[in-house]
């Protein structure tokens, strides 16, 4: 599945995701991780209440399950969440790298029933690391 990470330096999930410079983008699966992209924005990202910069946001992210970030407005989580992508809060700025190997982890296992809700309703967003 894809998941997504707002995150300044392309390391760490760091970012407000109305205020990210950066959204880093890879496939996880219980198997691996690995990079697809990195999309970067620009202009007034700190500008409260400018609904427009979320919208290439959005649509950045729109075949992603999961998206990590430092912190979320309320505006961008109702359409994260209407865009059926989960959002997941950090609490201190933690590597990419390693949360990928969490959720890896998770999916080798048992995932909780959000995530399981997630790849069942969404088999597109499955990861096939053999092709």
């Amino acid at each position: 599945m894809k998941v997504a990470f707002a995150t300044q330096d392309l390391k760490h999930v760091d970012a407000h995701f109305g205020w990210a410079k950066n959204i880093a983008i890879y496939e996880v699966g219980p198997d691996g991780h690995r990079f697809i992209e990195a999309v970067q924005f620009g202009g007034d990202l700190t500008e409260d209440g400018n609904e427009d910069k979320l919208a290439p946001k959005i649509e950045a992210i729109r075949d992603c399950a999961i998206l990590y970030v430092a912190a979320i407005g309320g505006s961008g989580a109702a359409r994260v969440v209407a865009s059926n992508i989960h959002p997941m809060k950090v609490l201190q700025p933690e590597p990419i790298d390693d949360l990928c190997v969490k959720l890896e982890t998770v999916l080798k296992g048992s995932p909780p029933p959000w995530l399981r809700k997630l790849l069942t309703n969404s088999p597109e967003r499955t990861v096939d690391f053999e092709s």
